[in-house]
């Protein structure tokens, strides 16, 4: 599916109400984010996290949502 028809990569990601594991901490920690990137791609996703001084269980987290998020 092209990503037009994924939709936004950080509003897919607050989507994954079922997630577990670093998933789970990353959506949860999204949700929470007032400035977190809605409308962005993984790149602008890996930018906050950066910014927001994140540990690297986040970064491998969204590596691992894009592939699932890439699936679709």
């Amino acid at each position: 599916m092209p990503p037009a028809e994924r939709g936004a990569f950080g509003r897919w990601l607050l989507r994954q109400t079922e997630a577990t594991g670093l998933l789970a901490n990353l959506v949860k920690a999204a949700r929470a984010d007032r400035q977190f990137p809605l409308d962005g791609d993984p790149e602008a996703v890996r930018k906050r996290l950066r910014d927001c001084g994140a540990d690297g269980d986040m970064f491998e987290a969204v590596e691992e949502a894009e592939l699932d998020w890439l699936s679709y």
